[in-house]
């Protein structure tokens, strides 16, 4: 797999807001966010999309949405939040590395109308 901006974070290339990390991930602020509070949460391991994940993943995977409520919880999102995944193109995902969304801070729905 070629370089993404998320591996060049994890190498420390290209500098990020690190929030959590660990041997399996790292969570860290979007330098874009669509939210009050909007972090990714990561594999250090490069995989693409989900499309790219089998049965040997689902505990990585339960990691990174554990991760993501730990961090979730650290900041206070008491009264909710959101965990997105795009996958591929055509689903939103804009950078070819696996990574949760955490979306918090507002109300599902903002602005109204």
């Amino acid at each position: 797999m070629a370089a993404t901006i998320f591996s060049k974070i994890i190498d420390r290339t290209i500098p990020a807001r690190i929030e959590y990390e660990d041997d399996l991930c790292l969570a860290f602020h979007d330098v874009a966010p669509q939210a009050p509070t909007h972090l990714l949460v990561i594999p250090r391991r490069p995989i693409p999309s989900l499309a790219d994940l089998d049965q040997t993943d689902a505990p990585l995977v339960g990691h990174l949405i554990l991760v993501a409520t730990q961090v979730a919880a650290r900041l206070g999102l008491d009264s909710g939040y959101r965990l997105v995944v795009n996958c591929g193109r055509d689903g939103g995902q804009s950078v070819d590395h696996l990574h949760v969304h955490l979306l918090g801070g507002r109300p599902l729905g903002w602005p109204p109308g």
